[in-house]
């Protein structure tokens, strides 16, 4: 690819995740089926023709929000030391978070449309498609954890199991913060993340490895 390609495809990526906030926004105040095209084209100062050239239609506007879901989740799998379980890890992770003012903005609204998935088909397969591509984002972490080939029989079973289990968690703990739960009185979900998904994983994923 050349320098200009590289940009061109630097602003597209830009532009795309500038649409999904505007419609995820509107998504989450008036519903999927009261938004227009037309608003979320105004929203960010597109003609509705440039609209459509760069999304399918309006619910596919939610992907790039909703794919920004496991950025930050990813991120620390790739870099757990193998010498701490996955408890210890994901806790000390996300006490050292501190997410820049557009992230925590993009953290939010990924949150609001994982709640919206619940009563929005459409959403709802924007969820479920950020989460398959989570399954395969695990299958090199854990295969580089355990010391074994990405081809091993087992180990997408493994990827798949704590998919799942964090696919759940989410979905419970975030409806219950946007529904205005308490946040100081509900317990912390990373323990109870990395407990499931020993659990699911027949403890194969969680525990410290001998260096």
């Amino acid at each position: 690819m050349t320098m200009q390609g590289a940009m061109s495809e630097v602003r597209r990526t830009r532009l795309h995740l500038e649409i999904s906030r505007a419609a995820t926004k509107l998504f989450w105040e008036q519903g999927v089926a009261a938004t227009t095209g037309e608003q979320i084209a105004e929203s960010v100062g597109l003609s509705v023709r440039t609209l459509w050239r760069h999304v399918r239609n309006k619910e596919s506007c939610a992907e790039p929000i909703v794919a920004h879901s496991w950025t930050w989740f990813i991120t620390v799998m790739r870099r757990w030391p193998a010498g701490i379980s996955l408890e210890e890890h994901l806790v000390a992770e996300h006490a050292r978070m501190r997410p820049e003012p557009e992230e925590a903005a993009d953290n939010l609204a990924a949150a609001r449309m994982i709640v919206l998935s619940a009563s929005e088909p459409a959403i709802r397969s924007a969820w479920l498609l950020s989460c398959d591509r989570l399954e395969r984002d695990l299958v090199p972490v854990f295969a580089d954890r355990l010391r074994i080939s990405v081809d091993e029989p087992g180990l997408r079973v493994h990827a798949a199991a704590a998919a799942s289990v964090l696919r759940v968690i989410s979905e419970e703990v975030l409806t219950a913060v946007l529904a205005g739960a308490d946040r100081a009185r509900m317990a912390d979900p990373y323990p109870r993340i990395a407990r499931a998904v020993g659990a699911a994983t027949g403890f194969a994923i969680g525990d410290a490895l001998d260096d």
